[in-house]
């Protein structure tokens, strides 16, 4: 079992709701102060999303972040060696898309993701008949790979997915872009289809816009992912210490309602 994996079941055997904020980097030059703040706001683990020209899952305030950081010059390796500067024993997940890795070279990718101190990669574009040769390069440097389960897959395939995913299952609530919504989509029962076929914790993500949202959602998962919200307030040009406040105000209304 991979270390992120451990460290996820500990939150939940606890009776904690996980909390994962997302991050562009290089969105902002102190992206990485970003990122601290955001774990000493309550996150239980944190998305680093690695800048792709070409994105197919990010809606427009992640496309404008990445752009940002493209723009600015970011990097595989800049965003690496920004990461070693942080200060933080929160897990560091990869989010990118598959065509980075493989003109990088996917065991060299996957090392350098280990050196860059990061526990796992979300490739929402990798399939899982082509993820072989990815999977055993991260199996040699303890990257655990998580794979996404959207509203539209069949049992069956939740099964496939469920027995090659490590450190959690990624629910999709709706069948769309990353982006805000008004609404709590199909995120309950996604889960419900998940535990069905595998006992790893199913996290939540694709929408999650406020704190209210979390908490219901929390109440239906085992934690919930918060990006475009964050970005977003990123790129209006919050401060570390208004990240700090935005993840704990949903850090404190998934613990009120679970009383945590």
């Amino acid at each position: 079992m991979k270390s992120l994996e451990v460290t996820l079941r500990a939150v939940r055997e606890n009776g904690r709701k996980a909390l994962v904020p997302y991050f562009v980097a290089g969105a902002t030059p102190d992206w990485v102060r970003h990122v601290e703040a955001a774990a000493l706001g309550g996150a239980d683990a944190i998305e680093i999303g690695i800048p792709f020209s070409d994105p197919m899952m990010d809606g427009v305030v992640i496309q404008e972040a990445g752009l940002r950081a493209l723009q600015a010059g970011t990097t595989f390796e800049s965003i690496g060696r920004q990461l070693t500067s942080i200060d933080t024993e929160v897990p560091l997940i990869a989010m990118t898309y598959y065509n980075i890795f493989l003109h990088y070279g996917l065991a060299r990718s996957a090392g350098r993701l280990h050196e860059f101190g990061l526990s796992g990669a979300i490739v929402p574009d990798l399939s899982l008949e082509e993820s072989d040769e990815w999977r055993t390069s991260c199996g040699e440097h303890d990257i655990a790979t998580i794979f996404l389960v959207a509203p539209s897959t069949p049992a069956e395939r939740i099964k496939e997915v469920a027995r090659r995913s490590e450190g959690f299952l990624y629910a999709s609530a709706r069948m769309a872009v990353t982006g805000a919504s008004s609404d709590q989509g199909d995120g309950a029962r996604v889960v419900a289809n998940v535990r069905e076929a595998s006992d790893l914790p199913v996290y939540v993500g694709i929408g999650i816009t406020t704190p209210e949202q979390a908490a219901t959602t929390a109440a239906v998962s085992d934690g919930v992912i918060v990006g475009s919200a964050l970005v977003k307030v990123i790129l209006n040009g919050a401060s570390v210490h208004d990240v700090e406040n935005f993840v704990r105000s949903f850090r404190d209304a998934i613990d009120t309602t679970f009383e945590v």
